[in-house]
């Protein structure tokens, strides 16, 4: 109870004593001197640490704070005046919820990394701060006599990373660098640390910097597993980006998973649900395919599920890509392109993928401007999938393959070919570089382009007087034609290699015209027998149907199906939407 010595009401036999071995020893003494009246257990929370499981108990410590208010207050002005810009625009309210509210910052880390905090200490307590113990020394006149102790604390991890943007490029000197690169354009991260990181960036640019760090903030979502779980070391859930770019087996993966666990006693449960998800390991996808994957995930939510199933798909459509490309060289190189003449006769298939190309690099600039790179992605897998390699490459066919396609038709169709694949393979190229490059030195020289990389080439740029609104809409017809006579072989299950006889009934005189002019298409691309009008008069035969513009496409059904059969058939199927109702 010796209130006067240094160690107040703490009596001096339980000084540096652990906290549980006092706890054991205190209970023992009570006991000896029989002043204990009973032992009652009771449940208490207690707070644990996650990774150590060690109790959270307060410990009272000198420390350092940074008076905020005038730090916040133009910072929060620099995003209401507009000079820096949330996207998406919603997450500046975040940012204001936190600085109209802030505290005090306290900086000061007892951990053993960092910038260490440049304050230093005499025998009598007295603190000095400086940018240095000789720059203290000289600012207060101590001579090398005095003894001098540097506080043992580190900066706050974020008020180190709040330095960055300039500290990173030789601040406090004024380098060519910081006049260059300070204030950057774009700064990306996730919604998680606006507060933490991009709200003390802006406050630390302004006032040493007398200057905003960025122009505009882009928030992403933050990634989680398959099942929508944050990704941690702890849940043993993380997917290394290297694992998926270069695969990785079975044993390997659950010893990475497992080791060096803060937690070992998770190990069992993390290896069992590892082989459960990946009882192969994980394949090789490549860098391209993992890049796409992100991009078109890169959605306004908050958070991204990723799924190995996205990632295979888009691996695929590398494949498809290579394919593609091999296609088209086989058939334009050594061939005449027409790239010296001064026009070629393009078909309508010519000015139609010319024309979605123009449609196609307008929507990806207009996307790239929002940031929405989920849908510029869309953009340019829809087109480059369906339209180019199903549809294009597939209507240039009946052209190269043909005798009796003209010398022009085929010039025509092999110079659109290899142009419109160099620009969306450079439309491409930000989010698949690899693929595209490879490609790019290939089908280049064939398209007249020169250059070392597609690095330096220019992006494209929608030319909106090469959009043939006349072609898309004709086009547009002949894969609605198509179309129904695919769409009528899969429902009545007729082999693919059949050829068809196809009637067409009532439609406009610009559906005759637009048959008239695309017959041979028609033909070949949908593996018919015949096409016939029907005249008004005429009885339409019991036939399958589709629409094509105004017009009925009718395909007889005599000869085709086994008319019982496809009748049980289609009573079966009502039968069991009805069970199922």
């Amino acid at each position: 109870d010796n209130e006067d010595d240094e160690h107040g009401l703490i009596p001096e036999a339980y000084i540096g004593m652990d906290r549980y071995q006092a706890r054991k020893q205190i209970i023992e003494d009570l006991q000896s001197l029989d002043l204990l009246e009973k032992i009652e257990d009771h449940k208490l929370v207690v707070p644990r640490g996650d990774r150590s499981g060690s109790v959270v108990e307060p410990f009272l410590t000198d420390q350092w704070y940074v008076k905020i208010q005038p730090l916040a207050d133009p910072a929060i002005a620099a995003v209401e005046n507009g000079d820096i810009r949330f996207v998406p625009d919603n997450w500046k309210n975040t940012y204001y919820d936190w600085m109209r509210n802030i505290q005090d910052w306290c900086i000061s880390r007892q951990i053993w990394w960092g910038h260490r905090i440049p304050a230093w200490y005499d025998d009598q307590g007295n603190v000095y701060v400086g940018q240095s113990v000789e720059d203290v020394r000289e600012q207060h006149g101590l001579s090398d006599a005095v003894e001098l102790r540097q506080d043992d604390d580190v900066l706050d991890t974020w008020f180190s990373s709040a330095l960055w943007p300039f500290s990173t490029l030789g601040w406090p000197q004024q380098t060519d660098r910081v006049k260059t690169f300070y204030p950057t354009s774009v700064l990306v991260t996730g919604f998680d640390i606006i507060f933490f990181w991009v709200a003390r960036m802006i406050m630390m640019g302004l006032k040493f910097m007398h200057d905003v760090p960025f122009r505009e903030i882009y928030i992403h979502g933050l990634v989680r597993d398959s099942h929508g779980d944050k990704m941690s070391k702890s849940k043993g859930n993380v997917l290394d980006p290297i694992d998926l770019i270069d695969g990785i087996e079975l044993e390997i993966l659950v010893a990475k998973r497992t080791s060096g666990m803060m937690q070992p006693q998770l190990a069992r449960k993390i290896e069992k649900a590892t082989r459960k998800e990946f009882p192969d390991g994980i394949p090789s996808f490549g860098t391209d395919a993992l890049r796409f994957t992100f991009s078109a995930l890169a959605s306004t939510g908050r958070e991204i599920n990723f799924d190995l199933n996205r990632i295979e798909g888009y691996r695929n459509f590398c494949n498809k890509i290579w394919n593609a490309t091999r296609y088209v060289l086989q058939n334009t190189e050594g061939e005449d392109t027409g790239l010296n003449a001064d026009k070629v006769d393009l078909s309508l298939a010519d000015r139609w993928i010319i024309s979605r190309l123009q449609q196609v690099e307008g929507e990806v600039a207009r996307h790239l401007d929002g940031y929405r790179f989920d849908l510029a992605s869309k953009e340019l897998y829809e087109f480059i999938w369906n339209d180019y390699c199903d549809w294009y490459i597939e209507l240039s066919k009946p052209v190269i393959y043909s005798d009796e396609a003209s010398v022009e038709q085929k010039r025509a169709a092999r110079q659109t070919l290899i142009r419109v694949l160099e620009t969306w393979l450079r439309l491409l190229h930000p989010i698949m570089p690899f693929i595209t490059e490879e490609l790019w030195q290939k089908v280049a020289p064939l398209a007249g382009k020169q250059g070392a990389t597609i690095m330096l080439q220019p992006y494209p740029m929608p030319e909106t007087d090469r959009i043939d609104q006349a072609a898309m809409a004709e086009l547009n017809w002949v894969k609605a034609f198509i179309m129904g006579v695919r769409q009528i072989r899969s429902e009545m299950d007729i082999k693919p290699g059949k050829l068809l006889p196809v009637l067409l009934q009532n439609g406009s005189t610009q559906d005759r015209q637009r048959l008239e002019a695309n017959r041979s298409f028609l033909m070949s691309l949908a593996r018919l027998e015949s096409i016939t009008w029907l005249e008004a008069d005429d009885h339409a035969p019991e036939s399958a149907t589709a629409l094509v513009g105004d017009a009925s496409l009718l395909i007889p059904l005599a000869g085709l199906i086994d008319k019982q059969a496809e009748l049980e058939r289609l009573d079966k199927n009502m039968r069991d939407r009805k069970s199922v109702v």
